[in-house]
C-alpha cells in the first residue's frame, strides 16, 4: 500500500516536470497591443496620388519665429482730428460760393463771402474812433503847446493825454474786432467793404455742403454750412475680444486689408483702446489711425485688421491644424518621398497664434501637411493591414 502511494506521487511530479520544461511564457496583451501601437505610430505612411496630392498643403519647417497677430475686422471713419466744421461768423448773406461737395480745399482759401450789417456797423464804428483819435491827438498836441508857453495848466495838459489814449485804445480794440471777424485788407483805409472772407481752417476734402449763394445764414445756425475733412489719414474702428486685450498697447502697428483693394496693405497704429466692454460680445473698441495715399480708403469700408504682437524667440513651430490628436498622442504627417508620408509622433505646446511649439519628434527643414490631414487620415484607415 506504501509502495502504490509513493509510485503516484513519483508519477505526477515528473509529469508536473514534463509539463514546466515545456511550456511558453504567455505575453501581455496590453503590452503586446501597446508595441504594437508605437510600431504602427512610427512606421504607418500613405502614398496619395496625383490628383489626391492637389488637395493637400505642406510647409517646410524652420526656427524661425512666425509673426504672431491678432486679427479683427473693422470700419472705416473720418480722422476726428482732421475735420473742420465751417460755421458763419456773423450773420449776413453768402456770396462768391464757390465750392462743392468732392472740392480740395487749401488752407486758408476763400469758400465764400459774407455781406454783413454788423460787419458794416464794426467798420462804422471803427472809422468813428479812429477819427476821435486823430482829433485827441491835435487837441493834445495843441494843449502841450499852450502849457509850454504857460498858457494852459498841467490839469488841462493830463486831461489831453488821458483822451488821446483813450482814444488809441478804442482803435487798437475796434481793429482787433474786424481782425476777428475777417475783414479783409489794410483796416486804415479810407474806405473798407462791409465783407469778410471765410477761410478754410484745414487743408482736405470738402464732405458736405448746406448753404447755397444768396442764402442769409447767421452763427446760430444748427448745421455747419461746410465740413471739410483731412482724407490723407483715416480712423478704422476695430471690436478686439477681451481675451485679446492684454497683448494691445497704444502706438502698437497692424496692417490694414479691404475687399477693394486686396493686394494693398495699409499702415496703421493703435490710436486709442476702449474703456468699456460689451457684456452681448464680450469686446472692446480699439480706434486705429491709418495712413491712406491717395484717399483709396473711404468711410464706411470694411476692413480685415492684423494687429502685430511682440516677437518671440526663435522656436520650430507647426499649425495647429497640422497636428492631430489619437490616444492622447500627438501626430502629424511627414513628407519622406514625392508622394509618400508618414505619420509621426511629436509633443507641442500651445503657443498664442495659431501654431504650436514643437518639444520633440520634428526638425527644421521637414516638410509637414498642414492642410489636409483628415485626407491622409482617410486614407490610413482605408489602407490594407490597418484594422
Amino acid at each position: 500500500m506504501r509502495f502504490t502511494t509513493l509510485l503516484l506521487v513519483a508519477l505526477c511530479a515528473a509529469a508536473l516536470g514534463g509539463c514546466g520544461a515545456g511550456a511558453t511564457p504567455t505575453a501581455d496583451p496590453a503590452a503586446a497591443s501597446s508595441a504594437e501601437a508605437k510600431a504602427h505610430a512610427s512606421t504607418a505612411s500613405v502614398v496619395l496620388d496625383q490628383n489626391q496630392l492637389g488637395q493637400v498643403k505642406l510647409e517646410e519647417l524652420s526656427t524661425r519665429a512666425p509673426a504672431a497677430s491678432i486679427k479683427a475686422t473693422g470700419t472705416v471713419e473720418f480722422n476726428g482730428d482732421r475735420m473742420a466744421k465751417v460755421l458763419p461768423p456773423v450773420a449776413g448773406q453768402v456770396q462768391d460760393l464757390a465750392v462743392n461737395v468732392g472740392d480740395t480745399v487749401h488752407k486758408d482759401g476763400v469758400l465764400f463771402a459774407l455781406s454783413s450789417r454788423e460787419v458794416a456797423a464794426a467798420i462804422a464804428e471803427h472809422v468813428t474812433s479812429r477819427k476821435d483819435y486823430e482829433l485827441a491827438q491835435k487837441t493834445f498836441a495843441m494843449t502841450q503847446d499852450l502849457f509850454d508857453h504857460q498858457a494852459a495848466s498841467r490839469l488841462a495838459l493830463n486831461q489831453s493825454r488821458a483822451e488821446m489814449e483813450k482814444a488809441s485804445a478804442k482803435v487798437q480794440q475796434s481793429e482787433e474786432s474786424l481782425r476777428v471777424l475777417g475783414v479783409p485788407g489794410d483796416l486804415d483805409a479810407p474806405t473798407l467793404q462791409a465783407r469778410v472772407h471765410v477761410r478754410a481752417p484745414i487743408a482736405g476734402t470738402v464732405i458736405d455742403r448746406n448753404v447755397t449763394n444768396g442764402q442769409f445764414v447767421g452763427p446760430d445756425a444748427q448745421q455747419p454750412l461746410l465740413t471739410i475733412a483731412d482724407l490723407s489719414s483715416v480712423w478704422v474702428q476695430a471690436d478686439i475680444f477681451e481675451r485679446d486685450l492684454r497683448n494691445i498697447t497704444v502706438n502698437q502697428k497692424a496692417d490694414v486689408t479691404t475687399a477693394a483693394y486686396p493686394d494693398a496693405h495699409f499702415h496703421a497704429q493703435v490710436s486709442l483702446i476702449g474703456s468699456t466692454v460689451d457684456a452681448q460680445t464680450r469686446t472692446a473698441k480699439v480706434r486705429f489711425l491709418v495712413t491712406n495715399p491717395d484717399a483709396r480708403l473711404k468711410p464706411g469700408m470694411f476692413t480685415s485688421m492684423s494687429l502685430f504682437l511682440p516677437e518671440t524667440a526663435d522656436a520650430l513651430t507647426v499649425p495647429a491644424k497640422a497636428v492631430f490628436v489619437e490616444n492622447s498622442h500627438s501626430f502629424a504627417y511627414v513628407q519622406v518621398a514625392a508622394r509618400e508620408f508618414q505619420r509621426r509622433q511629436i509633443e507641442t505646446v500651445t503657443s498664442d497664434s495659431d501654431r504650436l511649439r514643437v518639444i520633440s519628434g520634428l526638425k527644421a527643414g521637414e516638410r509637414v501637411v498642414s492642410e489636409g490631414v483628415l485626407l491622409l487620415r482617410q486614407l490610413e484607415a482605408d489602407s490594407p493591414g490597418t484594422e
